[in-house]
């Protein structure tokens, strides 16, 4: 409960407002500063605080010797322009060169592809659980949002292939017990045995199923040319937002007590967004220029 609800009370006489510059206590630098902890970390050194609402009240206390509550705390962090977002990587063993060379590759691919020169097939895999994902939804307020499980296990789950076709605007979704070489080998067939006449150009990462002898000569002797996109980039590929189209659609909030019930339903899934090519290729957006901001931070040290 705030003491003193009409004024701020994290600010002290002759101290300046929330949050100063500087460590101040054992628990680390406030989020101002936690904002900028982008540069190589001492050895030994602990990481930086998770600043919740909870850590932000025991601070303040510590700090000016004031006590107040999780709401004070949010309101002024609102006021100076502070929200709680979901965090992203920034995966720094990216090599910038590459990234850009990458990039300048890609305009004349998709121009290719425009021109019906080639189809275009940007791949990857993810393992989707039959158990609920758990996902923001509307409930009741004042009670808890329950989301019934019957517990399967880890094991219980699929690989599925993520194919785009970008020059159409779809997807296929095939479902494996485990993503590895003799599958991959298999969906480089089933594609080629899709589009017997068609050349085929495939863009994924460094898997190392996709690095294997096997593969690539699998693909050469089909005829598929294979584009490897640049290590510790997962931004250039748009099956990424694939995943989480399909974990909105498919798993949250329910659990699948089959494999087969998963698999049923994520054809059900592939079926419906590609009766609409124009929201899936909105959706799965080609990432075709570097944001400097971003790339600054990627490689700062």
């Amino acid at each position: 409960m705030s003491t003193a609800p009409r004024r701020s009370p994290i600010v002290a006489p002759g101290v300046a407002p929330l949050l100063p510059a500087g460590r101040s206590s054992p628990g680390g630098d406030p989020p101002r500063r936690a904002r900028r902890g982008r540069r190589t970390p001492l050895a030994g050194a602990d990481p930086a605080p998770r600043w919740t609402l909870r850590r932000l009240v025991g601070w303040v206390g510590e700090r000016f010797g004031t006590r107040c509550c999780r709401e004070t705390i949010r309101a002024a962090l609102h006021r100076l322009g502070f929200s709680w977002k979901k965090a992203k990587k920034l995966l720094g063993r990216a090599d910038p060169g590459k990234r850009r060379a990458f990039l300048a590759r890609l305009g004349r691919l998709l121009a290719g592809a425009r021109r019906g020169r080639h189809l275009l097939v940007y791949w990857d895999e993810a393992h989707i659980h039959q158990d609920a994902d758990l996902g923001y939804g509307w409930a009741e307020r004042g009670r808890r949002f329950w989301v019934a499980s019957s517990s399967p296990g880890l094991a219980a789950k699929l690989s599925f292939y993520g194919l785009y076709l970008y020059n159409e605007g779809t997807v296929r979704l095939w479902p494996y017990p485990r993503a590895n070489g003799t599958h991959t080998i298999e969906v480089l067939r089933r594609l080629r045995a899709e589009r017997p006449d068609c050349p085929l150009l495939v863009l994924w990462d460094g898997a190392a199923y996709h690095r294997a002898t096997c593969v690539r000569k699998a693909a050469a002797k089909l005829g598929i040319k294979i584009v490897p996109l640049p290590g510790y980039s997962p931004d250039f590929m748009p099956v990424e937002a694939l995943w989480r189209w399909l974990r909105e659609d498919v798993t949250y909030h329910h659990c699948h007590p089959t494999a087969d019930d998963l698999r049923c339903r994520v054809a059900a899934f592939q079926a419906r967004v590609n009766c609409d090519p124009y929201t899936v290729a909105d959706r799965l957006r080609v990432k075709r220029h570097l944001d400097p901001n971003e790339e600054k931070l990627r490689f700062s040290n």
